[in-house]
């Protein structure tokens, strides 16, 4: 197991080599032409090659249609959000590919097979319109709940549309609010007002590709002549305004994102003077009603009082703004828990806590000398993975509530603080869960880090190294990796004979911002090292040996399997990665790259250049070394991580005589996919790979 500290203990030299292979000197650069003709085709003949390879597979065709049938399943919980008398969902089945916008009312989503009254028909919108549109969202006008702006992208990108909707005549408004395509937002003030951030046109948007100005935009008024509320730098991550159309509370705010938790939010007065929530950039912040609550995602010392990492603090926000610096802590994290969520009802707040990666339900009450109560959720889940959220923070104290685990299908209830939930809706098994099990196992990382790994297996499984493992993970950003139900993988592989396991690494916030933050920038290999912790644990405990031990990621998480592959090629006989950066050189300047400079660092200054080449595969992998086959796979479409990240790595090992294999989605988004049929698709290959490659040959 020491190859790969001696990968990035080789020299300076091989560093140099690989710092001028990212220039202009690139062989491989001009696969970085997202659509070009010579690209596509290039693409075109790689999905040529890895589709025989696959589709041959006897049960190829099966796989694709069982996972199809999941996911086009209507037994599946159709999820909705309240709007006034109605609850809302958007829908996809066998019937919808493109889904439907729909509502229904309380009584009838209570009934096993709820009257829908459909809204939007996007296979029929799409047609119409000669668009292969896919569903971003709609934000409804409160309270006459009349009125929605809809956003729509082309093949699933981060670019969208947004048009105004009337919900009552079923048609956009004609010389209604409109937003061109591009990335950004709209959002209601009121019917005659919005804002919007967009491309307004040369020097609009940031260096991340997102919008730079926010601006008031009244009905009628020419786009060009919306008054700005807000102009940021160049540099930041992303401006936006919003409304609170919270009864009695109404606001506006202005966000300027610097980047990934760093931000600035400001009150936007009558008068359009801003104020500015003078708390520290890094806290997430939150409004609601008369509170202000934070997130602090370091320590931060206010009067003689310092409050601890991963805290969450309210206040009253009128108070807060005036100049008081009163807080109640409302948690404060352990070195086993952390903040999962808080959420407000009309009088309590819904405290959800990660506990070695468990979920812990709390109410909060506030009292009348100005402390906090706080008594367990009554009824919730105890094990698994449980969410609560708000019916209608407005008007009650109703919630729902999700409970799921690795082996239980999702089950949705509908409860009031104080009083047991009812269960409303529950999904079906879709795999047989027979005689499979879960457990947690820590593993031990290089610096002595216990990093927790969830494995789902059969209760017969013989330790004798021989089991085809497929490890999952991602570490970035503060996600955190949960238990819960995967029926693509229960029926892809769990149902086959093969372990499952997923990985808790840090910069994930699984024992929230301080998880996050060991793996940051300079300490990015420390995610790659507990990884490799976990792969070895899984070996050293006979569950799987290298012959028959694979991974899979996508987007950061490709980041990671790009990197176990180039600094561990001798932990791994196969890896899947999806969606991913690869090149970290160039990822700033790399549509959305220059938002993920606080995750990564910035390859442009020297000094950060010398720690990022150590975890860019791009520049780390290497002619004379043998790796793990590899499956890459990602998306024309992807407007967020480029797709030349994957094309190039792919071409440099494939010009080695790597095992290697590629896969482009010509559409699809960040996701991969942008319907049911493509997801169906994109898995079964992840999967068919990942069964030739380490299932035993008598098995396959």
């Amino acid at each position: 197991m020491l190859a790969p500290m001696v990968l990035l203990a080789e020299g300076a030299e091989e560093n140099k080599k690989a710092e001028s292979v990212s220039s202009e000197t690139d062989p491989y650069i001009w696969l970085e032409d997202v659509e070009g003709e010579e690209t596509l085709d290039w693409v075109r003949a790689r999905n040529k090659i890895s589709q025989a390879k696959l589709e041959s597979d006897a049960d190829f065709s099966t796989l694709q249609s069982d996972l199809l049938a999941i996911l086009d399943s209507n037994d599946r919980i159709p999820f909705v959000r309240k709007r006034g008398e109605y609850y809302y969902n958007f829908w996809r089945d066998e019937k919808n590919e493109r889904g439907v916008w729909r509502r229904t009312t309380l009584d009838e989503y209570k009934k096993a097979e709820p009257k829908w009254e459909v809204i939007i028909d996007l296979d029929e919108l799409a047609k119409a319109e000669g668009e292969n549109w896919v569903w971003s969202g709609a934000q409804v006008l409160r309270p006459e709940y009349n009125r929605a702006l809809v956003s729509l992208s082309r093949g699933g990108a981060d670019a969208d549309v947004t048009r105004e909707f009337d919900i009552a005549t079923r048609k956009f408004v004609e010389d209604g609010f409109n937003r061109p395509e591009a990335k950004g937002g709209m959002s209601w003030i009121d019917i005659d007002h919005v804002f919007i951030s967009t491309d307004f046109g040369p020097g609009s948007v940031t260096d991340s590709g997102y919008p730079r100005i926010a601006k008031l935009w009244t009905r009628g008024e020419k786009l060009e002549d919306a008054k700005v509320v807000y102009e940021g730098k160049m540099t930041d991550m992303s401006i936006s305004a919003s409304h609170d159309s919270t009864p009695g509370f109404e606001r506006n705010f202005v966000r300027r994102a610097i980047a990934f938790y760093n931000n600035e939010i400001y009150l936007l007065k009558e008068d359009g003077s801003l104020a500015q929530i003078e708390t520290p950039n890094s806290a997430g912040k939150g409004v609601h009603r008369e509170y202000l609550t934070l997130e602090l995602r370091e320590p931060w010392t206010v009067g003689d009082k310092t409050y601890k990492t991963g805290s969450l603090l309210v206040a009253n926000f009128d108070d807060f703004m005036a100049g008081k610096r009163d807080f109640t802590v409302l948690f404060e994290p352990t070195d086993r828990n952390a903040l999962a969520g808080a959420r407000f009802t009309k009088d309590y707040l819904l405290l959800n806590v990660l506990e070695d990666v468990a979920s812990k339900l709390f109410v909060m009450q506030p009292q009348a000398d100005g402390s906090w109560s706080k008594t367990p959720l009554v009824g919730a889940p105890t094990l698994g993975t449980v969410s609560v959220s708000p019916v209608d923070s407005d008007e009650s104290n109703d919630y729902f509530m999700t409970s799921t685990d690795y082996l239980t299908p999702t089950t949705l209830y509908m409860g009031e603080v104080g009083k047991q939930p009812e269960e409303l809706k529950a999904m079906p098994e879709f795999f047989d869960a027979t005689g499979l099990t879960v457990a947690q196992h820590f593993a031990t990382s290089k610096d002595g880090t216990k990093v927790p790994y969830f494995m789902l297996y059969r209760k017969e499984m013989k330790f004798d190294g021989a089991n085809p493992t497929l490890l999952y993970g991602y570490g970035g950003f503060e996600i955190s990796l949960q238990p819960g139900y995967r029926a693509t993988v229960g029926r892809a592989w769990s149902t086959q004979g093969g372990v499952y396991v997923v990985a808790n690494i840090r910069g994930g916030g699984e024992y929230g911002p301080r998880w996050h933050q060991a793996a940051l920038k300079q300490n990015r290999l420390r995610a790659y090292e507990d990884f490799a912790a976990v792969a070895e644990d899984l070996i050293e405990r006979k569950v799987t040996s290298r012959e028959h031990l694979g991974i899979q990621g996508g987007s950061n998480g490709g980041l990671l399997v790009g990197n176990m592959v180039t600094l561990y090629p001798d932990l791994f006989k196969a890896a899947v990665c999806q969606v991913p950066l690869l090149d970290m050189k160039r990822y700033n300047h790399l549509l959305a790259g220059a938002s993920w400079m606080a995750e990564y660092g910035n390859p442009d200054l020297p000094e950060e250049w010398e720690f990022i080449r150590t975890y860019s595969p791009y520049h780390n992998v290497k002619e004379d070394v043998d790796y793990p086959t590899v499956f890459f796979t990602t998306s024309t479409r992807d407007d967020r991580v480029h797709p030349g990240h994957a094309r190039k790595m792919f071409a440099k090992m494939e010009g080695w005589d790597k095992d290697v294999l590629y896969y482009e989605n010509i559409e699809g988004g960040h996701g991969g996919a942008a319907n049911n049929r493509q997801s169906a698709f994109m898995t079964t290959m992840a999967f068919t790979f990942l069964k030739q490659q380490l299932f035993p040959k008598d098995k396959e």
